[in-house]
């Protein structure tokens, strides 16, 4: 166990042991019993843009969705008066605001890093909305949103996007610009928003700080990203939902063990740092408001009766990685029944919310790779001990119940690996002729990693070795569906290209799954 990470030093530094253990949100950082003198908006004069980290909407429902900015006009240093902040918003049906539908004034509040989160409600189902937002003269940059259709609506199609890993580092977001062109109606994030290391000499840019530990270093980190014009884009195109992985907390962390094994309460108070931060951040509903280092983000949504979408959060409940961190060879750890990335209660609500939907088609968005696969060429095995495949017994559990309770066309969004695969999920990875029970869609990361290849060598490997992988590719991208009641296709999209700008977008190939066919087929 290494007690050298700056987290502890830190912490003893700054916070003494009896107010760790005396619990509360106020450990945090959180001066929640503080009482301030309202500033109005119209009394505010701004020196610099106080919208500089943009727009953006999220968790839409059939008649409502969150609206989200974060007051602040120099956000890297966060030098702003610890005082609330009126400011008002509206909603439009046209991108001029010639008919405003619905407006409102609420209050940016500093023990929130003046984050702003609103809940339109009474809007009409599926359709787009426009929206802004004002403090004192200063006006926000445009967003456009869309409601979801009406519950029990028979919808025919549906285009979304699903994306994860942008390390500010390692590449420019060009492909968050191209995303914010396509034609899409929802964007799934699914996680390493940001990365929480420190900053590194000699890549495409520069981390601002050291390490995130305290709740200002991860306030500085998010703003850092989010200054980015072509993040701002992506975020103002369409509603997102979104959840987190390991990044936006520590590498590789599992449930309350950090990746150097700090003190349980220690590292505790971190991941409460870090989920205030990325609630102050992302365009999240007051379910999700966190309680100390509790976030609420596993919940579903319906699109009509085409298709239910659980969101699900695979790091605060997981157990360690059962063989170590990295890639192992199997060990009797893996197939432990008690070893679980899910927890039980999330576990149960999954079955449940899916035994009980009758959409067409069940997606699944969530971090790490589902399949079962083996990194070593021949006779040796060797796992990702961070993946679904280190635990051995929830994954079955999972795929079992689609092969037994049979939920329609199940197929899971996976990211986290920097690389795009496409797999068929099946409950024994190891007999070449059991059916597929699912299809999993995986992602590649849209700057983690650098310019990246298309890794033709390592495909033909990985093809050879898990002969239910379909395709890999190690390009930098994104992934664009279509939803139709007959099927459903998949488009890897990828840049050549992030340590310099100007990277076209190209098509790299194209699955198509049949509406009660698991597995997916390439089409081009």
């Amino acid at each position: 166990m290494n007690r050298s990470h700056p987290l502890e030093s830190w912490l003893h530094r700054h916070v003494s042991r009896r107010s760790l253990l005396a619990g509360g949100l106020a450990l945090c950082g959180l001066p929640y019993a503080r009482v301030y003198a309202a500033r109005p908006a119209s009394a505010r004069r701004w020196t610099a843009n106080p919208f500089a980290l943009g727009v953006s909407s999220g968790d839409p429902t059939p008649d409502g969705v969150v609206l989200w900015t974060r007051i602040g006009a120099d956000p890297l240093d966060g030098a702003i008066e610890p005082v609330p902040i009126d400011v008002t918003w509206e909603v439009a049906e046209d991108d001029r605001f010639a008919t405003i539908v619905k407006r409102g004034a609420t209050s940016a509040r500093p023990e929130w890093a003046h984050s702003v989160h609103v809940e339109v409600e009474g809007l009409r189902p599926d359709r787009w909305y426009w929206y802004r937002f004002r403090t004192g003269s200063e006006e926000s940059p445009i967003g456009r949103t869309r409601t979801l259709p009406a519950a029990g609506a028979d919808v025919d199609r549906l285009r979304f996007a699903f994306a994860s890993c942008q390390h500010y580092e390692q590449g420019l977001f060009t492909a968050h610009r191209h995303l914010a062109n396509e034609d899409v109606n929802l964007i799934f994030h699914l996680g390493d928003y940001i990365y929480e290391g420190p900053g590194m000499d000699g890549r495409v840019r520069k981390h601002h700080g050291l390490e995130c530990i305290a709740l200002d270093d991860y306030r500085r980190r998010y703003a850092q990203y989010q200054l980015d014009p072509d993040l701002q884009a992506a975020q103002a195109a369409c509603p997102w939902f979104v959840t987190p992985d390991d990044h936006e907390v520590d590498n590789n962390y599992a449930g309350e063990l950090s990746e150097r094994l700090d003190p349980v309460d220690v590292f505790l108070l971190r991941r409460a740092a870090a989920y205030q931060a990325y609630y102050e951040h992302m365009p999240l509903r007051r379910s999700s408001v966190p309680r100390g280092p509790s976030l609420q983000l596993y919940r579903q949504c319906s699109y009509g009766t085409l298709a239910s979408f659980c969101i699900l959060d695979t790091r605060q409940y997981r157990t360690d990685q059962p063989c170590g961190d990295g890639s192992k060879a199997p060990c009797p750890a893996m197939a432990d029944p008690a070893a679980t990335l899910l927890g039980a209660d999330q576990e149960r609500w999954l079955f449940d919310a899916l035994d009980k939907s009758r959409a067409r088609w069940h997606v699944i968005p969530q971090q790490v790779m589902m399949a079962k696969v083996d990194l070593a060429a021949g006779p040796d095995e060797r796992y990702s001990m961070d993946q679904w495949s280190a635990y051995d017994a929830g994954r079955t559990r999972v795929l079992d119940f689609f092969a037994t309770r049979r939920p329609a066309n199940p197929v899971v969004l996976t990211g986290d690996i920097h690389s795009s695969w496409v797999n068929d999920l099946k409950v024994d990875f190891r007999d070449p002729k059991s059916p597929a029970v699912a299809t999993e869609l995986v992602g590649t990361s849209l700057s983690s990693g650098g310019d990246g290849s298309t890794g033709e060598t390592r495909m033909k490997s990985m093809m050879a070795e898990n002969p239910f992988v379909k395709y890999y590719n190690g390009q930098r991208g994104y992934v664009v569906c279509e939803m139709r009641r007959g099927f459903l296709t998949a488009d890897y999209r990828v840049v050549e290209y992030v340590s310099r700008p100007g990277a076209p977008m190209t098509l790299a190939a194209s699955f198509r799954i049949e509406d009660g066919k698991p597995g997916a087929v390439r089409d081009r």
